[in-house]
């Protein structure tokens, strides 16, 4: 981390005067600020907390909506749930984890792109469905993989 990213976790960790109480809320906030949590940025928070590193870590990796990897440029999110899975989501994850060189849960080297699954967004009737950038893109199939990624380039 830069000097002046520094600061703003300081000025995050500031924000909030009750001490350990409001630890959850400066993780939410840097989380916000970067995109995810740098490690620098968890050891920050310890010390000036005065909070154990293991606590701050173990605050980090328990909520789901943490990052400790910065995401890339395009979020796809592939649905799983089960309308989506039968019509063919776990092929379009190992069309989309071969065409990027990654695996689910993975950013490309380039920062282009970040590759989630999730268990359901609710458009069932559209599946097998991707958000892109929070774009639904509904009835996908291997043909349309190429291009959803084209366009996101």
């Amino acid at each position: 981390m830069t000097d002046q990213e520094v600061q703003k976790v300081d000025q995050i960790i500031n924000a909030y005067s009750n001490g350990n109480s409001n630890l959850i809320h400066v993780l939410q906030d840097i989380n916000t600020e970067f995109g995810y949590l740098p490690e620098q940025g968890l050891r920050r928070v310890s010390e000036k907390m005065t909070v154990p590193l293991t606590e701050v870590c173990g605050m980090a990796t328990f909520f789901k909506s943490f990052r400790l990897q910065p995401r890339g440029r395009h979020l796809i999110t592939v649905c799983m749930g089960t309308a989506c899975h039968v019509r063919g989501a776990p092929r379009i994850v190992d069309k989309m984890e071969q065409d990027l060189g990654i695996h689910e849960g993975q950013t490309t080297d380039d920062q282009r792109f970040t590759l989630e699954t999730v268990n359901c967004v609710g458009a069932c009737a559209l599946g097998p469905t991707i958000i892109v950038d929070g774009k639904y893109h509904g009835q996908v199939n291997l043909k349309r993989v190429d291009s959803l990624l084209k366009e996101y380039e």
